[in-house]
């Protein structure tokens, strides 16, 4: 494969940040937020009201640095040997030789969702979009991550024949212990997660706390969570 670092342009997006919310945006005058979020969301949602509209703050987990830090060598090591490209070459590339990318940035403003893919592989028979993970367990709360950058980037792509595949790769690995086909019924199941979501940010909905005692006994937000399961 040809390692290409990719530059996407947003000079066609009015981007804004929202005045209350930290990470959240306005793209084109709609609501836009990180589908890292998916995975929080998966976890608990109320840890998202927590951190991003009551604006808590805590320290990082030893996780979080750890993760941090693995992520950072394999970028600064996929950069050694990648080519910059825009997307739009890259793309049309992609149709008669194989392309792979880290941290290519994607977003979709009608369905108000943004974010950077890990790893994404670009052949003429199929796009692989890949996020890396501690361990070798697919939770919901990942797979829905995958499935919201399969959705933001098929929008982006428009009429293309091939086959979106999503997974997720122990980090730091060769290990993809998940994927799926990015078909129709899996793009309607992500879609209803992500319109909950934004109901979430809107107000129109309410952030459910887990009932998980030992998500709760894990948490950082455990300190100010009023819905504790674990007391």
């Amino acid at each position: 494969m040809e390692n290409k670092l990719i530059k996407q342009d947003t000079t066609d997006f009015i981007i804004k940040n929202h005045p209350d919310i930290k990470g959240l945006q306005y793209v084109n005058d709609k609501v836009n937020f990180p589908i890292s979020w998916l995975n929080q969301q998966g976890y608990c949602e109320y840890t998202l009201y927590l951190e991003y509209l009551k604006g808590i703050k805590t320290a990082p987990t030893k996780a979080m640095t750890t993760g941090t830090k693995e992520h950072n060598k394999l970028e600064a090591k996929f950069k050694e040997t990648a080519t910059p490209s825009t997307f739009d070459d890259a793309f049309k590339e992609s149709k008669e030789k194989e392309i792979l990318s880290r941290e290519m940035f994607v977003i979709d403003p009608n369905e108000g969702i943004r974010g950077f893919i890990d790893e994404i592989w670009m052949t003429p028979d199929e796009i692989i979009i890949i996020d890396d993970k501690p361990g070798n367990r697919a939770y919901a709360s990942t797979m829905n991550q995958v499935r919201a950058y399969c959705l933001a980037f098929k929008n982006m792509i428009g009429d293309d024949s091939r086959i979106i595949r999503g997974a997720l790769r122990e980090r730091g690995t060769d290990n993809i212990f998940w994927s799926e086909v990015f078909d129709e019924k899996v793009e309607e199941n992500i879609l209803f997660l992500i319109h909950r979501m934004h109901g979430l940010l809107d107000g129109t909905r309410p952030f459910i706390p887990t009932k998980n005692q030992n998500k709760c006994r894990a948490c950082r937000y455990k300190s100010y969570c009023e819905h504790r399961a674990d007391i």
